[in-house]
């Protein structure tokens, strides 16, 4: 049996283990947080060097990836050299594919159309995500500067979003990763903070990072579609309970959790061996995407 780990900056309090089918083998997928602490983080990943067939990232980016540029993120790339026996992935290698047809389908679908405002609460680390609904014709609101920076200014182009993703990321990438998300006990203690409500009113789609979404967002979020991912039975019953028309995950809910997009390209990547790099891999996720979905399903 295949062994896939997730180590996760965020809190221990959401760890989660499955066993699953998948591409005719079977694999156990186990999320460990670490409560914020890097340097935990980093045994951690090397305690199980060589002695997993995956490990995914979870809670920080490695790579930031916009309009065919990739920034890594110096933290990051820290805890992904603490292996050198076990390949490390942090989920660019599906988002930029997985959560651009995540938009297509709920488009298709009419669950979601152009008609309907989008905020984006971080759209720099979801640019496939951000760009799939640019392309289809939404008014799209970037947060990114107002939720990550708490600078109160909206990015409403994807022109903008670009240009100011090549002036800014290659420092953002630099700085201590705590200065640019939650993570640890802020997921669970931080008191929210509704700074930005007309920002949430405006939109009839919420998208994005579950932990800004959930630090962020209003006491209302009436008649609203939340795209979001990495959430609990609780966290979904806490968005319908205010009011959220539907709750979205871009993967799909196995034994009550959406796992990050870490730990399903971990997933592909110790089921098949190969990795974004590889040719074939935009073809294998698209089919162990429709057998998750179906998975799920039945």
């Amino acid at each position: 049996m295949k062994r896939v780990v997730s180590v996760s900056l965020g809190t221990d309090q959401r760890d989660h283990r499955v066993t699953l089918s998948l591409l005719g083998q079977t694999v156990m997928v186990e999320r460990r947080g670490v409560n914020g602490n890097l340097e935990r983080a980093e045994s951690l990943i090397q305690i199980l060097d060589g002695s997993v067939d995956a490990i995914g990232l979870g809670g920080i980016d490695r790579y930031l990836v916009m309009a065919g540029k990739r920034y890594e993120i110096a933290d990051a790339r820290r805890l992904a050299l603490a292996a050198q026996r076990t390949p490390v992935v942090d989920g660019s290698g599906l988002k930029d594919t997985w959560e651009r047809w995540i938009v297509e389908d709920l488009t298709q679908s009419h669950v979601i159309n152009p008609s309907m405002p989008v905020l984006m609460v971080s759209a720099m680390d979801r640019f496939g995500m951000a760009e799939a609904f640019y392309e289809r014709g939404y008014q799209v609101v970037a947060g990114d500067l107002i939720f990550a920076s708490r600078i109160n200014y909206p990015i409403l182009t994807r022109e903008e979003l670009i240009e100011l993703g090549r002036k800014l990321l290659p420092e953002m990438v630099k700085l201590p990763f705590w200065q640019l998300y939650p993570t640890g006990a802020e997921q669970l203690e931080a008191v929210p903070e509704n700074h930005y409500e007309e920002y949430f009113d405006a939109a009839d789609i919420i998208a994005g990072d579950f932990h800004f979404i959930k630090r962020y967002m209003p006491l209302r979020l009436d008649n609203k579609i939340i795209l979001t991912n990495t959430t609990t039975d609780a966290d979904r019953a806490m968005l319908r309970s205010r009011g959220a028309r539907d709750v979205v995950t871009t993967t799909p809910v196995i034994e009550g959790r959406s796992f990050g997009t870490n730990v399903v390209e971990a997933l592909l990547v110790a089921l098949s061996g190969l990795t974004q790099e590889h040719d074939g891999w935009t073809e294998l996720v698209a089919k162990a995407r429709r057998e998750l979905f179906k998975l799920t399903a039945s």
